[in-house]
């Protein structure tokens, strides 16, 4: 089984890729719901990211709102990596265990789809990364499409990531998603031909 790390910043069109890995034949995982499945009700993590943050995250049902948990850590380093300190190793034992029974179904390739790959030290768990990469002002054309935000509420959103040039440095494969999408398309199909081809799946 092959193990690809795919990243990149918001608005990159990552989801887009996702997708048509899938529909290649690639079992995607989506940390973000691990991240979902981490803070169920009444868990551990549960538990201390209420303690963290305070009880007027929980929605009526005793699930965190993660949008009211968003807003009061961000902007705040402080608190952006309280909560990844109780996150991200939960997260992490999630996708060993994951990935630990795809391998037992004799799945051929797996695409984690991780935001945070990089900046959570992620890489262990992959054999390979690709990153999609967008120009900035197509990135935040996108942004202002999507959420509604202000130019300068996106810039600054983007302004607290790792920067896409350094994903792209970083990454043993770059799709180059400012592109129309059929060209998106053929840049997967081939980077997917080329893994079918390497004798590694």
């Amino acid at each position: 089984m092959i193990v690809i790390g795919l990243t990149g910043g918001i608005g990159s069109g990552k989801s887009t890729v996702s997708q048509m890995l899938a529909e290649l034949g690639a079992v995607v995982i989506d940390v973000d719901r691990l991240g979902h499945e981490a803070l169920s009700p009444h868990t551990e993590a549960w538990q201390e990211v209420v303690t963290a943050f305070g009880s007027e995250i929980l929605k009526p049902d005793g699930e965190i709102d993660r949008a009211r948990l968003a807003q009061k850590v961000f902007g705040d380093a402080q608190a952006i990596e309280r909560l990844n300190r109780i996150m991200h190793p939960r997260m992490y034992r999630l996708a060993q265990e994951k990935l630990a029974r795809l391998e037992e179904e004799g799945v051929r390739v797996v695409v984690m789809d991780t935001p945070l790959l990089f900046e959570a030290h992620w890489t262990p768990l992959v054999d390979e990364v690709w990153v999609t990469y967008a120009p900035q002002e197509k990135v935040v054309e996108r942004l202002r499409r999507r959420s509604g935000l202000s130019e300068s509420e996106v810039r600054e959103r983007l302004g607290h990531q790792m920067s896409p040039e350094e994903k792209a440095r970083r990454g043993n494969r770059v799709i180059d998603t400012g592109a129309p999408l059929a060209e998106v398309k053929a840049q997967v199909e081939k980077l997917w031909r080329e893994l079918m081809a390497s004798g590694e799946v």
